[in-house]
């Protein structure tokens, strides 16, 4: 009977004493692995910045064609669009830069200016309520090189006056008021205090824009509205719309100054996109490109397919 249970209790000591090595050698193993992060994670950044890139390029010849028209023609557009979204609590900071440049030439006008644009927008806000912040906004929009309005005189020949220049005009407008954001894609600033300076550095556009011969720039102070939307529908096509008011208290206030920009974009392959840009702006203060006419509004559309690249961290 003693030899029955001291075998017993030897058997029972050699199975705890493997079980217990094999405990060792799991937690041992499980010590050495790596740890594999989780492709799924969801961890919430405070930066979020990308932007998209396009060029359109269009060119055509003719040789002894009988129905007509230029020998030659080249056009070529380009829009490159950037962003730097930032959120932390209560804290939030929105940056776009647009830049566009455009020509086109043919063997008739030769080289003319098709697009042109420089808009940098940032806007700091602190949330007041889940979807109301009090924010302040800067604004800069002005273009890279010099413009030309084209008429044509008596004679039936074409003739160009310079209308801008590098960094002239530039608007630049400081804001401080309320950012109302209904929808992630939807945001409305509106403000009753903004200060907006019209720079013209050249003395020969200065009338052009309703600036003193003595001044580098026409200060206005007024009311201002900036409604922002960007949409993607069906993760092929995109709608971005700015619409900007401003009236001015020192003068002719009823008079509301408007920039409106919209962007269509139709992605066809991983490369390739549609686009129609449409503009339109109204300053009773700048000249009509015809003098003898009152203000009016100016329009700007370009209509593409080409190459276009999307990006983001």
């Amino acid at each position: 009977m003693k030899s029955l249970f001291f075998s017993a209790s030897l058997m029972f000591l050699s199975l705890a004493a493997t079980a217990q090595d094999g405990t060792v050698k799991d937690l041992r193993s499980a010590s050495e692995q790596q740890i594999k992060k989780d492709d799924k994670d969801t961890t919430i950044k405070t930066w979020k910045t990308g932007g998209a890139f396009a060029l359109n390029i269009n060119q055509g010849s003719l040789s002894n064609w009988a129905a007509g028209g230029d020998k030659f023609s080249f056009s070529l557009n380009s829009y490159l669009s950037l962003y730097a979204f930032y959120k932390k609590e209560k804290h939030s900071w929105d940056n776009n830069l647009d830049l566009a440049y455009g020509v086109v030439n043919t063997t008739s006008l030769g080289n003319r200016k098709a697009s042109d644009r420089i808009d940098l927008l940032s806007k700091y806000g602190y949330a007041i309520a889940p979807k109301l912040n009090i924010a302040a906004l800067f604004n800069l929009r002005t273009q890279f090189a010099k413009g030309y309005s084209y008429t044509k005189n008596a004679a039936g020949i074409d003739s160009a006056s310079l209308t801008s220049k590098t960094f002239t005009p530039a608007y630049v407008l400081l804001s401080l008021g309320l950012d109302y954001k209904p929808l992630p894609e939807l945001s409305v600033f509106v403000s009753p205090a903004t200060a907006r300076w019209v720079i013209v550095n050249d003395n020969t556009l200065k009338p052009v824009y309703n600036v003193s011969l003595n001044k580098k720039a026409r200060q206005e102070f007024g009311a201002f509205a900036s409604v922002n939307y960007l949409k993607t529908f069906a993760k092929t096509l995109t709608f971005k719309s700015r619409l900007d008011l401003f009236s001015n208290y020192k003068s002719n206030p009823q008079n509301v100054d408007i920039f409106f920009s919209n962007v269509l974009t139709a992605k066809i392959t991983k490369y390739i996109n549609f686009s129609l840009n449409v503009d339109m702006i109204y300053d009773d203060d700048v000249q009509n490109v015809n003098p003898a006419k009152g203000p009016a509004p100016q329009i700007l559309q370009l209509m593409g397919i080409g190459f276009a690249y999307n990006f983001k961290n």
